[in-house]
């Protein structure tokens, strides 16, 4: 009987393990405000530094006698939002919005509607 309690006691705490299981972020694409310096060169290569990122892209999107604003796609199979943040705002950046998000084993292109 205390075998049968252990077993049902360790699958319980396996399936809640599995329940509060997080997906692995894969794609985040944001929008972001960052003063001329650091440029872009080297922001693009302390985020694509961070664990579970392999690769970076950052566009230029409006450029003022301060600040850029500047679109930042990080792309990886298990990328950190936190530490992103963290880098951006260590920076002197700050971060508009979170345009798009990715998220599962795979990832997944937007499809064209006909709404479109």
């Amino acid at each position: 009987m205390i075998n049968y309690f252990k077993f049902l006691y360790f699958y319980v705490i396996f399936q809640e393990k599995e329940i509060i299981k997080l997906a692995n972020i894969r794609r985040i694409v944001l929008d972001v405000l960052k003063p001329h310096s650091p440029g872009m060169v080297e922001l693009s290569i302390k985020l694509a530094d961070l664990p579970g990122v392999y690769g970076v892209d950052i566009s230029l999107i409006e450029m003022d006698k301060k600040v850029e604003n500047v679109k930042i796609t990080c792309e990886g199979d298990s990328i950190d939002y936190d530490r992103v943040e963290k880098i951006i705002k260590q920076n002197g950046a700050s971060i508009h919005s979170l345009d798009k998000i990715s998220v599962g084993t795979s990832l997944i292109e937007e499809v064209t509607t006909h709404q479109d």
